[in-house]
């Protein structure tokens, strides 16, 4: 992308700012997990103070061991987690809101839109040992995937759950559907 997508714009502010902004009133603590450019990532932060900020030395060896350098700054007595990619901005409050509130007995929820999963996802706490245990290179998919069973996926009208910004065309289409 030429710059960090954390620091991408989306409606008036920085991916990683919008996350911190729709998850802080819903979720405590918010865990932000910085690898390439961290220091210019956290220069550009304006709502820092509401998230615990992390950073992952390993960032280099995937995108896995983000997921488990966040993972284990979760509190102990946390009953899960609400996980997302910093380049999926456009998810809407409601969505988040279902997630947290489901009471599905699952150990995954998926939120679904026009029969396709996307973003964010929560991950019940007895699952945090089985991503922690994937060796770098492996994918979180692993452990989804065995527990396909057990997921909860959630219909939603939201396509911002689906909205993944890889490379400049799809900034460029989250942006004009955005009105921004």
């Amino acid at each position: 992308m030429g710059s960090p997508k954390a620091l991408l714009q989306f409606q008036g502010e920085t991916f990683l700012d919008r996350l911190i902004g729709l998850f802080s009133p819903r979720c405590s603590p918010v865990i932000a997990v910085l690898g390439a450019q961290s220091e210019t990532v956290r220069a550009g932060l304006r709502r820092a103070g509401r998230a615990v900020v992390v950073e992952n030395p390993d960032f280099r060896l995937g995108q896995l061991t983000s997921m488990q350098c966040g993972l284990r700054a979760v509190p102990a007595d946390a009953e899960g987690v609400l996980f997302t990619l910093v380049d999926h901005p456009a998810v809407a409050p409601a969505t988040i809101d279902a997630l947290l509130a489901s009471s599905a007995p699952a150990p995954l929820r998926i939120p679904r839109f026009d029969g396709r999963r996307g973003h964010p996802i929560w991950i019940s706490r007895s699952l945090i040992p089985e991503f922690l245990a994937l060796p770098a290179g492996s994918s979180a998919r692993e452990v989804v995937t065995h527990h396909a069973d057990g997921i909860a996926y959630l219909d939603v009208d939201d396509p911002g759950i689906l909205a993944d910004v890889d490379d400049p065309a799809a900034y460029a289409s989250l942006l004009a559907g955005s009105g921004a």
